[in-house]
Parts: structure tokens; C-alpha cells; sequence
């Protein structure tokens, strides 16, 4: 089966992330095409590289499709993906089906680890409503089981172990 990798970010330091109470932080959604994942470690070049062992959220992704949505349903057509602050932005793939399942992307093997649930700053980052409207919505965090490179287009993807979900887990 083939996925389409729409868009690669990557950011060099927290916005958001640990600054509750506090204006956002200064750092750019960098856009690239290409990312190279390290086992148990994460993006290089991305804040959360080499964050903590067996973190759960060494890669980001979001749906493609959620994307589109949200940018109707909130009235903000000029929105970037970048504004989610996730690391893949992803055509063809039930995110939230994917929880406990290790799956491979091109040649980068991932565990689904939960979702990357919204929080308030997608108020600000997106518009007001984003956060709620982005429930059960906001992506999945993933491990990086196996080092490789990510790029943008399409992707020939593969479940490694687990069984999808057949429902969206409750998270």
C-alpha cells in the first residue's frame, strides 16, 4: 500500500511545549523534504531529538484530511500545515488506528504510541475552537524503531506487528 507524505517539519526549539503561563517561543516550522529518524532518539534537527529515552513522541504525524477539514470548519483557508507543529503531514493513513501497531513508512520502521492530543495553544496557533475541534483529531506521536530517511511523496507503507485498531482508541 502507498501513502502520500505531504509535508515535512521540523523546528529547533519549543513554542509551546513547557511554556503554559508564557507568550510562545520565537522558533520557525522549518518545511524540508526530506528527514532522517534515528531509533530511540527522533528527528535530527528537531527540538525533541535526543529529548528523553523511549519518548513517545520522537516523531509527529497528522492527517492530511484533518488538515483540510479544520481549515473549512474554523474558516481559515490561508493555514499552514505547519501551524499543528507535527513532524509528517500524511494523505492515506487511519492515524488513530495505528496505536500499538509498528508500521513502516519507506524504510523508517515507527511504533504508534497515542495520540498527539491538542492543547490550548491551538487556540492561538490555529483559531479559536482548534483545540476542541481537534479531539480524538490531533495526530498520532510515534517512536522511531529503525533509523532511515523520511521523505515527501509517496511512500510504500507495511504493518511490521500488531493488528489496526478497528476503532479509534479512547484516549
Amino acid at each position: 500500500m502507498q501513502v502520500h507524505v505531504r509535508h515535512l517539519f521540523i523546528s529547533p526549539g519549543h513554542n509551546f511545549f513547557g511554556r503554559h503561563g508564557q507568550p510562545p517561543g520565537p522558533h520557525p516550522t522549518v518545511a524540508v523534504e526530506r528527514v532522517q529518524c534515528r531509533e530511540g532518539r527522533g528527528i535530527e534537527g528537531d527540538r525533541f531529538f535526543g529529548y528523553k529515552e523511549d519518548y513517545r513522541g520522537q516523531i509527529t504525524f497528522f492527517d492530511f484530511a484533518v488538515f483540510e477539514n479544520i481549515k473549512r470548519a474554523l474558516e481559515v483557508p490561508g493555514l499552514s500545515p505547519g501551524a499543528f507543529r507535527r513532524n509528517a503531514v500524511v494523505e492515506g493513513l487511519d492515524l488513530p488506528s495505528l496505536v500499538g501497531v509498528r508500521f513502516m513508512l519507506g524504510e523508517v520502521e515507527f511504533e504508534g504510541c497515542g495520540e498527539s492530543s491538542p492543547c490550548h495553544w491551538m487556540n492561538q496557533a490555529v483559531g479559536p475552537g482548534a483545540e476542541a475541534w481537534l479531539k480524538g483529531k490531533g495526530g498520532l506521536r510515534a517512536k522511531i524503531r529503525r533509523d532511515g530517511s523520511l521523505d515527501c511523496g509517496p511512500v510504500p507503507f507495511a504493518i511490521v506487528s500488531g493488528q489496526l485498531a478497528l476503532e479509534p482508541p479512547t484516549l
